[in-house]
């Protein structure tokens, strides 16, 4: 499916590192609004028996989940799968058929960003959001960061520090 949305153009603003940072944040922002969510105590009542350690596993699933993004922002900026492997306590083939199936499935979206859905009427973006629709990750990012980050004084503290695509090197977008 290769028809083109409001976005594609946008997108094409941003080099495919500068989306997978923007994906490895917003993944960041939900470990750490998942992890907020054990701070407090005056729920605890509220919680029923095993609640505390659903949120806890799922802090593990989000982990997970940011480790992929982690690895596939790495790749795209150039590390080498030992480079990666060194942080992970595998070995770089480990590395690689762990995280192979994440990165290819990440590069095909570009190929074919949309999948029909079971109704064969509504096109599914195969990009995760923040990369799909990077300005208004850039928008979020930055205010979650603002609101949140004590120490960070940059008006744009996520986005100002994307490398962005160069005229030349962008792709056109074809209607």
């Amino acid at each position: 499916m290769t028809e083109t949305t409001p976005y594609d153009a946008d997108r094409a603003r941003f080099t495919r590192q500068a989306l997978a940072r923007l994906v490895l944040c917003d993944h960041a922002v939900d470990v750490a609004d998942g992890a907020a969510g054990l701070v407090a105590t005056e729920n605890d009542p509220d919680t029923g028996p095993g609640g505390r350690v659903s949120q806890a596993f799922q802090l593990i699933e989000l982990a997970e989940r940011a480790l992929v993004s982690a690895v596939i922002y790495e790749r795209q900026r150039g590390s080498s799968w030992a480079e990666i492997a060194q942080y992970l306590g595998m070995s770089p083939t480990e590395t690689e058929d762990r995280f192979a199936a994440n990165l290819h499935s990440w590069n095909a979206a570009f190929d074919v960003p949309y999948r029909l859905d079971e109704t064969g009427r509504k096109r599914i973006p195969q990009l995760p959001t923040a990369a799909y629709d990077p300005s208004w990750a850039c928008t979020q990012l930055d205010r979650w960061a603002g609101n949140r980050l004590i120490l960070v004084n940059d008006e744009h503290p996520v986005s100002s520090g994307l490398v962005m695509a160069s005229e030349d090197e962008a792709p056109p977008v074809t209607p």
